[in-house]
C-alpha cells in the first residue's frame, strides 16, 4: 500500500506526487523522491523497481522479508534492512523496514509493523538545512528513529527482570521464576538479533570510504552507531544478569532441597530412638533387664523422651530443625 510519495528539492518539499510523476521529478537536478510503502506486494515492488532501477537482489530480499539486519551497496545505491521491535502485551513483535537509497530517491518499505514513520518525514521537513544533504539524510533519520525505539523496549524488559529478581527471595515457585527468566532471556535475544548486526553495518557509514549517498553525514551516522553500541552493551549486561539470576534460583532450589533432607533426617533420628528401644523390649525373651520391675515401663519411656529431647536440642542448635 502506498503511504506517501513526495518530491523534495533543495531541502524543501515540492509536492505530493503520483506514481506516474516519479520519473519526471527524479530526472530533475538536486531533486529526490521519497516513497513510503506499507506491506507492499510483488506488483508494487516491481513497479518501484522500474521507477528507480533498483537492483534485483535487493528487491528480492525486500519481497521475501525476514532478512537479517544489514546495509549493502549496489553500485551508487544503498539497501538497508532494519528491524522494528514493538511491545505487544507481554510479547515483542518484530517488524521490518527495507530502505532503498539512491542519489535521487528514497524508498522505504515497512512490513509487519504497526507504528508508522510519519514523524520521521515531519522531522526531515522541519529541518530543510539538513534535508539539503539529500536522500542520505533521510536514511540517517529513518535509522535514528528506529534505533531510538529500541531503548523503551529495553527499559520495559529491564523493569520486568527487576521484578523477577525480587521474586527470587520472596518464596514464589522456583520453577515459575526460572520459566519467567528464560522468557525474559528470549526477549533479550530478540532485541540482540535486531541490534547486533547493525552495529557493524552502521560502522561502515562514517569514516574511511563511505557510500556516495552518505557522504558528508559521517557525524550523524556515527551518532547512530554510538546509540546502537550502547544498546548492544546494555543487552549483553542484562543477558548476563538473567543468567546469574537463573543460577541463583537453581542454587536456592538446591539449598532448599538440602534443608528438607536435613530436616527429614532429623525427624527420622527422633523416631528411630524410641523405635529401637521399643523393638528391643518387644522381643520374646524372659531374661531382660527390668522386665519384672514395676517402674520398668515408665523408666524406659523416660529414657526415650530424654534421648529424643537431647537430639531435638542438638538438631535445633545446628539448624536442622
Amino acid at each position: 500500500m502506498l503511504v506517501n510519495c513526495v518530491a523534495y528539492q533543495d531541502g524543501r518539499k515540492l509536492a505530493e506526487i503520483t506514481k506516474q510523476e516519479i520519473k519526471s521529478y527524479v530526472s530533475r537536478p538536486d531533486c529526490f523522491v521519497w516513497v513510503a510503502l506499507r506491506d507492499a506486494d510483488d506488483s508494487e515492488l516491481a513497479g518501484m523497481q522500474d521507477e528507480f532501477d533498483l537492483h534485483e537482489l535487493a528487491v528480492e530480499d525486500a519481497r521475501h522479508g525476514h532478512q537479517r539486519p544489514k546495509i549493502e551497496e549496489y553500485g551508487d545505491s544503498v539497501f538497508a534492512v532494519l528491524h522494528t521491535v514493538e511491545v505487544a502485551g507481554e510479547e515483542l513483535k518484530v517488524g521490518e523496514v527495507d530502505v532503498f537509497v539512491g542519489r535521487n530517491y528514497v524508498l522505504s518499505v515497512r512490513q509487519h509493523s504497526e507504528r508508522g514513520l510519519q514523524e520521521v518525514r515531519a522531522r526531515c521537513e522541519r529541518e530543510p538545512e539538513l534535508l539539503r544533504h539529500g536522500s542520505g539524510y533521510v536514511l540517517y533519520a529513518l535509522m535514528d528513529a528506529i534505533v531510538d525505539r529500541y531503548a523503551p523496549v529495553l527499559d520495559a524488559v529491564e523493569t520486568e527482570l527487576e521484578a523477577l529478581e525480587e521474586q527470587i527471595f520472596s518464596g514464589k515457585s522456583p520453577r515459575q521464576n526460572i520459566e519467567s527468566m528464560y522468557y525474559v532471556k528470549q526477549k533479550l535475544m530478540t532485541l540482540k538479533h535486531a541490534v547486533a548486526p547493525l552495529v557493524e553495518a552502521s560502522g561502515r557509514l562514517y569514516g574511511g570510504r563511505v557510500p556516495q549517498v552518505c557522504a558528508g553525514l559521517g557525524e550523524y551516522f556515527r551518532d547512530v552507531y554510538d546509540h546502537l553500541f550502547r544498546i548492544n552493551q546494555s543487552i549483553d549486561t542484562l543477558r548476563d544478569t538473567v543468567t546469574t539470576a537463573i543460577q541463583v534460583n537453581l542454587a536456592m532450589i538446591t539449598i532448599g532441597e538440602s534443608e528438607n533432607t536435613k530436616r527429614l533426617a532429623a525427624y527420622a533420628a527422633l523416631v528411630a530412638v524410641p523405635t529401637m528401644i521399643a523393638g528391643v523390649y518387644g522381643m520374646n525373651f524372659e531374661q531382660m533387664p527390668e522386665l519384672k520391675l514395676a517402674w520398668g515401663y515408665p523408666a524406659t519411656v523416660a529414657v526415650m523422651v530424654a534421648i529424643d529431647s537431647y537430639l531435638f536440642y542438638r538438631f535445633r542448635k545446628t539448624g536442622w530443625l
